[in-house]
């Protein structure tokens, strides 16, 4: 069902369908829109589950400073380093340990990330950092960049989470001029150097031991976020060879053959069976989510109370 800027239309589309669950699968085009959330809101307010993670889980995967900040309250690891910028004089209240990656504060699937993002300097931190504000209109969010091994962590079902076979991003036939990131290039620019040289290894060749120190922390992370039904924590090892959080994905691309269904079926479970996994987790629903719609079916206005 595509969804345009009439909300109204969706209501009265799902209000006239009644359907058991709604397969969220929005995504927002809009360089910082931060519509999924509202639309996932929306549909809670209707009274519909919903697969998938809530409105919550989803707002802290875009305000990724906020997350970050989350999880190390909680206890778990983040990169060092990390702040954000949101005016460039920002950037004199901090002691940084080079180098830095610098990202756009609130996108995804690579956008802002680009061979100028690892930098050295904090002249290279400045100028990026006023391309971030200037371009995309948002704050850059700014870490130490982790030259260790980088893994993508499937996570899959509701109040029991399976941690899929890990993912590796293999960087090593890039040449040494280009940074060892999945930037916009490596994810969606095929003709590019980033594209045709970073590799995804599934399952990752990695000890036992490790996987699962891994896979505990991509939980806790889930967990401590919101996340419900599917995700994808990214992962980096740091200079001791210890699992870092780069950042919570709820609700990843969940196209055939990639990310968590390529990790999917590394772990024998086919496209079809991913899918009734993450059906079946939406009408267990996370924990605490009162069923309580608050717009009446057929009617475009609020309940209303006395």
């Amino acid at each position: 069902m595509p969804l345009a800027g009439d909300l109204s239309v969706l209501q009265r589309k799902l209000n006239r369908l009644r359907p058991d669950v709604v397969f969220n699968q929005y995504d927002d085009v809009v360089h910082g829109a931060l519509y999924e959330m509202r639309v996932a809101a929306f549909i809670r307010m209707l009274g519909y589950p919903m697969t998938g993670s809530p409105a919550l889980g989803l707002g802290l995967s875009r305000y990724k400073y906020m997350s970050l900040s989350l999880l190390k309250g909680a206890g778990l690891p983040v990169p060092p380093s990390t702040a954000i910028i949101e005016r460039l004089s920002d950037i004199g209240d901090h002691k940084w340990t080079f180098p830095l990656i610098v990202h756009a504060a609130q996108e995804h699937a690579g956008i802002g990330l680009a061979r100028d993002s690892v930098v050295e300097t904090k002249s290279a931190l400045k100028e990026k950092a006023r391309e971030i504000l200037r371009v995309y209109k948002q704050p850059a969010l700014v870490q130490h960049f982790l030259k260790g091994r980088e893994f993508n962590v499937g996570l899959l079902g509701g109040r029991k989470v399976q941690v899929l076979p890990l993912a590796e991003v293999d960087y090593s036939r890039l040449p040494r001029s280009i940074p060892p990131i999945m930037s916009y290039a490596a994810k969606w620019v095929e003709t590019s150097v980033e594209y045709r040289r970073t590799e995804v290894i599934c399952p990752a060749r990695v000890d036992a031991e490790m996987a699962a120190l891994i896979g505990r922390t991509a939980v806790k992370a889930f967990r401590a976020v919101g996340g419900w039904g599917y995700g994808r924590v990214d992962i980096r090892l740091d200079e001791d060879g210890l699992p870092v959080i780069l950042e919570v994905n709820c609700n990843p691309c969940l196209d055939s053959g990639m990310g968590l269904a390529r990790s999917g079926e590394a772990a024998g479970i086919s496209y079809p069976q991913l899918l009734q996994a993450i059906v079946k987790a939406a009408f267990e629903g996370p924990p605490y989510d009162i069923q309580l719609p608050i717009f009446i079916p057929g009617n475009s206005a609020l309940a209303r109370g006395r």
